[in-house]
């Protein structure tokens, strides 16, 4: 009882937390020794750490603010998702702001293939490129001259500082900070921070280049993160050897770098709360510096879980473990997509019916309405792949009871295979995709699953069926299988399978295992009986002694080398 008190009050809305509270004391009253003393530990740690509201109440300003230096992934359409949905929920705005200004990590076509996801999945921005430029330009590249504005009033201000130190002197400096006892985490000496203004003036006017400097402070404020709550993170210093933590906020080209653009880009398109990856959780100080010295409100900031294998190993955008594209090529329907990655790190709210079993499938809409920042949650999100083949096929059973995505669907289906299988007509594809509604999980399992439906199956380079030739014995189902094609009719199968499994006095496993193999080359799915009617007689019948011929061949061949074998054995004696 006291686990499942506590898991309650774990996943509980903050409206119900008073309530709760009530309840656990009237618990309490019932419960004797350690289980009291446990429940009575839950109630204080409610009561002095009380559940915090963290969904906002006014219209929240969100955005999406990728690098288009690579095709979408998981990680970063959960980010987008989740910003979207707050924005949509609270009747707010959502932003998509391009941060380009790494020029030499470009990947040509990045930048169409996220608009192209965003139109498949049915995200749609409500200010960016193209749409609605109020707040625009939503291309960094384009904002350089107001980065500079920027970044001159914090020179100004004292707050940022020219750095003319070379390449080599940078290395150094790092090379050095890693070989301190104890090493340290941030290596610039403030060396530029030193220097005169006629020293600057006369580097300048020589043309050295230079980059821009945040003078970080000594000590990192404490900061609010809505997911985590109250952070305090410090870069590790040595003592006897200070470094200071002043990233770069301009470079040498002249271009912003994150922790700088995207600060004053945030402040300017006015927005509300970042949602974003917890990878972004050490710069974070950084980034309200920046706030600071400038004299601006932070927004409120909410960094996600990592994504994780079902081994708990981080996933690899580099490997392509979750490329948007791929997943769409091998028949991922943007429903079960958006469905799969919505649950990495939102947890949907219990329904209001405790008899009610809680739902995990949600469409877009419904997540519109559903998604709120209470339920975000706080471990790594796993991504087990079977769950978004599950979603996948649950997606695609109920678009095929739709009779317009139906025809829809079956012409895909046509179109792919009508010319590698002259045989199969669109009839015949509707026909078998009304029997296999529900057994799909993408319309390409229609050719690597079903293929036996309307040709030959493979007996050879098939796992399936080599898995069964390895197993079986072989005379066996021979004898099976010429049962089978001398008395079959459309109305036996059932009944004569059993007669042969009686008479023969053989497991009715093996019986239905051979005749699978000489229907379906052994694979999975669809029921005996069922795949006949769909064959026909005449064509189960052949495909019966095809496969009692090919046993037979298998068979020889085995003897053939076992007598070699033999024969050598002797030769050598």
């Amino acid at each position: 009882m006291v686990i499942t008190i506590s898991c309650y009050i774990i996943t509980t809305v903050v409206q119900r937390a008073n309530s709760m509270t009530v309840y656990l004391k009237s618990r309490l009253l019932s419960l004797q020794g350690h289980k009291k003393a446990a429940l009575h530990g839950k109630i204080n740690l409610l009561l002095r750490h009380p559940i915090q509201d963290r969904h906002p109440k006014k219209p929240a300003r969100t955005r999406f603010a990728p690098s288009p230096t690579g095709f979408l992934h998981l990680g970063s359409l959960r980010t987008a998702l989740f910003n979207y949905l707050l924005a949509k929920k609270t009747g707010g705005q959502f932003l998509l702001r391009l941060e380009d200004t790494d020029r030499t990590r470009l990947v040509p076509g990045s930048e169409q293939n996220l608009y192209d996801s965003f139109k498949w999945l049915g995200i749609q921005y409500d200010e960016g490129p193209g749409v609605n430029e109020t707040y625009g330009p939503y291309r960094q590249s384009d904002r350089t001259e107001i980065y500079k504005k920027y970044s001159d009033q914090l020179i100004s201000t004292g707050h940022a500082y020219r750095c003319f130190c070379s390449k080599e002197r940078l290395k150094g400096l790092r090379d050095s900070a890693m070989a301190l006892k104890p090493p340290t985490n941030v290596t610039y000496d403030r060396h530029c921070a030193k220097l005169s203004k006629e020293d600057i003036r006369s580097k300048i006017k020589m043309g050295v280049p230079y980059t821009i400097r945040l003078k970080s402070p000594e000590i990192y404020e404490p900061f609010e993160d809505l997911l985590h709550n109250e952070i305090n993170l410090q870069p590790q210093i040595n003592p006897i050897d200070v470094r200071y933590d002043d990233p770069i906020l301009i470079k040498s080209s002249g271009l912003p770098t994150y922790h700088f653009a995207h600060v004053i880009d945030d402040h300017l398109m006015e927005i509300t709360h970042v949602i974003r990856g917890q990878e972004w959780l050490p710069a974070t100080p950084k980034h309200i510096v920046l706030y600071k010295a400038f004299g601006w409100n932070p927004p409120q900031f909410i960094h996600l879980p990592l994504l994780a294998s079902t081994n708990n190993k981080k996933l690899s955008k580099r490997k392509g473990d979750t490329n948007i594209q791929q997943l769409r090529e091998k028949g991922i329907l943007p429903e079960a997509l958006i469905n799969f990655c919505v649950l990495f790190g939102w947890a949907p709210p219990s329904p209001e019916d405790p008899d009610r079993k809680q739902s995990y499938r949600f469409s877009l809409a419904e997540l519109e309405n559903l998604f709120n920042l209470n339920h975000l949650t706080k471990g790594n999100a796993k991504l087990d792949e079977s769950r978004l083949w599950n979603f996948n096929k649950y997606y695609l059973t109920k678009r095929l009871s739709d009779k317009t995505q139906f025809s829809a669907i079956a012409g895909q289906i046509y179109e792919l295979l009508g010319k590698k299988y002259p045989n199969l007509t669109l009839t015949k594809v509707e026909e078998l995709l009304m029997l296999l509604k529900g057994n799909l999980a993408t319309i390409y399992q229609f050719e690597s699953e079903f293929h036996y439906l309307f040709t030959k199956p493979e007996y050879t380079n098939n796992p399936y069926s080599e898995k069964f030739i390895l197993q079986c014995k072989q005379k066996e189902a021979n004898k099976i299988l010429h049962h089978m094609a001398e008395k079959l009719s459309s109305t036996n199968v059932t009944a004569l399978i059993e007669e042969i499994s009686k008479t023969e006095e053989i497991l009715l496993k093996t019986v239905f295992e051979s005749v699978r193999f000489a229907l379906a080359g052994s694979r999975p799915g669809l029921k005996v009986p069922v795949i006949i009617s769909v064959l026909g007689v005449k064509e189960a019948k052949d495909r019966m002694l095809e496969a009692s011929a090919y046993l037979d061949h298998v068979l020889k061949n085995t003897n053939s080398k076992v007598d070699s074998g033999s024969e050598s054995k002797l030769v050598n004696k």
